[in-house]
């Protein structure tokens, strides 16, 4: 049997085809969702494509529904060796006037992470062995002009800079990088549409968006910690 990967905000979009394509390479996946009928008929889905996928309750905006997933699975004698940080929201909206954009964002982007990584990390350290992948954005990479919607673009920066110091509490045995999947084909891909310089349409599938998540997941022993990638190739922060 593989290895046990939980993928949050995992019913829909670039989180659904992380899911499948890890059950294609052998994982049994938890499926995490905030709401469990989206999460069961996803889960559903994939198992109707021959994967091992089963649904969970985890909405990574509340720290009680995150102890609660972890509990239960840790009662049935779930180990999660994977960890994909998918869940995020994208809040348009200006910082120094109208609706406050950055709680939301704060909330989802950066804490949901932090959350996770203190419910299902320190396990991964006790096993000596472990992978969590964090989904970013070049839209939150200094070197390339903090781009796009202002609370969007701080706390992806936000979750680099906790991916970086993650994977320095965590030990060379258990690998935390961050990720860009590019410009997907997917709701949230096409809500950034009217932002993103240039104008146009999303130009990657979710397939193609995932597919750096999956190498990430499964590096070997040894592999890079506490980096950021793009087409499985380093992103400068």
């Amino acid at each position: 049997m593989g290895r046990t990967a939980l993928v949050t905000g995992g019913n829909r979009g670039i989180g659904l085809e992380i899911c499948r394509q890890l059950g294609a390479a052998g994982h049994v996946v938890k499926l995490a969702a905030r709401d469990q009928v989206l999460g069961e008929e996803a889960a559903a889905a994939l198992r109707g494509e021959g994967l091992d996928v089963t649904a969970v309750v985890l909405d990574v905006n509340d720290p009680a529904s995150i102890a609660r997933c972890a509990e239960k699975l840790s009662s049935a004698g779930v180990t999660v060796d994977v960890l994909v940080n998918n869940a995020g929201v994208f809040v348009g909206g200006t910082l120094l006037s109208g609706p406050d954009p950055m709680a939301d964002s704060i909330a989802v982007n950066l804490m949901g992470p932090l959350q996770t990584a203190r419910a299902f990390v320190p396990a991964m350290i006790e096993r000596n062995w472990g992978r969590v992948v964090n989904i970013s954005s070049a839209w939150g990479s200094f070197a390339e002009g903090l781009e796009g919607v202002p609370s969007y673009a701080i706390t992806k920066a936000a979750l680099n800079a906790l991916t970086i110091h993650l994977a320095r509490e965590a030990g060379p045995d258990v690998l935390i990088n961050a990720m860009c999947p590019g410009w997907v084909q997917t709701r949230m891909g096409f809500d950034s549409a009217p932002w993103e310089p240039g104008g146009g349409l999303p130009e990657l599938t979710p397939q193609e968006g995932a597919d750096t998540a999956l190498y990430l997941a499964t590096l070997p022993d040894g592999g890079a910690t506490g980096g950021f990638f793009r087409e499985r190739a380093p992103l400068d922060w």
